[in-house]
């Protein structure tokens, strides 16, 4: 297939995903505000709780096989491989561009977590449909093209909250202590210049009274909000894993044991009800999910406190240099025949190094506070360059795979 076929069956899904993700920003416009924030978090909850799972476990019930599992086997060291990558790009990052310290552990997880659930399920799906696809019949590539994005986005939910989270934890507890330790530092030398000047109120100070002690475990505990959030969110994270986990487990099960699938699965299986009425709310999920998108990233217009050089190191990792080394990393893979000659596969393969960060990354900084207006900008400017980014690689991709 010549360049510009390819470049026009990879740039027409992109284009309705930045149409869709518009009227996404639109609609969470503070004059029109039909996404606010409040609507934004239940509609969050229900593609959580009702339209993802419902996705997962469709897709990979409907294709998932014993034979494929054999052969998918890859895709979790792909993505591992990727989450590697981008965290040693991201720590050469902070080494060059030596950004504020409260923003370390948000660079690693924008360079390292991409947007693997999401993303390939609004674009792997609209590239079958798209007459002159180089994956064969529309039909068969929708089926199996959404059954690897629902399997990347079951992998990368659980690396994301398992080594991301614990990254940007980590990070931002380190910052809290090193604050705390100044504070002490100022404290103890504000004591010193007082017991010079009143040596009455120091030895005061060296006998507290219950009203001193109540204001020094005030200072020293969590505030109440801060308690609340965090158990709020962790409380979140228990039920994501699960609700992912479980999900997967189902789907495969039931593609996997044949008599199970025979029941279910099929428009001749006694129980094909099941699956219709799963399907139904899974294909929900993609509109919705673009909408909200589109939704989150309107934060990102109204900050500019990124350092530039930081934003624009993340964009070159996340589009040239992940990229490059995604296809090292799975043409590698190809060669020693590790991964099977499907090209549909390989696509997804290669198109998991090229995507921008993940959306769950804003709710794990707004959960410590660290670097909350700067993930607004980075996630605006790098969502920005993807509608160019990711129809070129695309088109690469197909070129490679074809």
């Amino acid at each position: 297939m010549g360049f510009l076929q390819l470049l026009s069956v990879a740039s027409f899904p992109v284009i309705k995903v930045l149409l869709v993700t518009a009227v996404g920003l639109f609609l969470a416009l503070d004059d029109i505000s039909i996404l606010g924030e409040d609507t934004k978090k239940r509609v969050n909850q229900l593609v959580f709780y009702v339209f993802n799972p419902s996705l997962v476990a469709t897709n990979l019930a409907k294709t998932i096989t014993l034979k494929s599992v054999v052969q998918l086997w890859f895709m979790p060291f792909n993505v591992l491989i990727t989450f590697i990558l981008g965290s040693a790009l991201g720590w050469i990052l902070i080494k060059i561009t030596r950004p504020p310290q409260h923003l370390e552990g948000l660079i690693l997880g924008c360079c390292s977590a991409g947007n693997l659930g999401n993303l390939p399920i609004i674009i792997i799906p609209a590239m079958c449909r798209e007459s002159g696809s180089p994956f064969g019949d529309s039909d068969v590539c929708y089926q199996y093209g959404m059954a690897y994005a629902s399997l990347s986005m079951a992998i990368g939910t659980v690396y994301m909250w398992s080594y991301v989270y614990n990254i940007i934890r980590i990070s931002a507890s380190r910052i809290q202590k090193e604050d705390a330790s100044s504070n002490d530092i100022v404290i103890l030398k504000a004591s010193g210049e007082a017991s010079e000047s009143h040596p009455q109120h120091f030895f005061q100070t060296l006998n507290p009274t219950k009203d001193t002690m109540d204001d020094a475990y005030t200072l020293l505990l969590p505030e109440e909000e801060s308690e609340e959030k965090t158990t709020v969110v962790l409380y979140y994270l228990v039920n994501l894993l699960f609700v992912f986990l479980l999900l997967q487990i189902i789907g495969f099960v039931i593609g996997i044991i044949s008599p199970v699938r025979n029941l279910i699965i099929g428009s001749g299986a006694p129980l094909h009800v099941v699956e219709e009425s799963t399907s139904m709310l899974g294909e929900a999920a993609i509109p919705i999910l673009t909408l909200v998108m589109g939704a989150n990233l309107l934060k990102g217009l109204k900050e500019s406190s990124t350092p530039l050089w930081t934003l624009v190191g993340i964009v070159t990792v996340r589009y040239i240099f992940l990229p490059l080394l995604g296809v090292a990393a799975v043409k590698a893979a190809i060669h020693l025949s590790l991964v099977p000659s499907d090209p549909l596969y390989q696509f997804v393969l290669l198109l998991q190094h090229a995507l921008p960060p993940a959306m769950n990354i804003g709710t794990m900084v707004e959960l410590f506070g660290a670097g909350e207006s700067e993930c607004s900008v980075i996630m605006l400017w790098t969502y920005a360059f993807a509608s160019i980014a990711v129809t070129l690689w695309s088109t690469f991709f197909m070129w490679l795979v074809s």
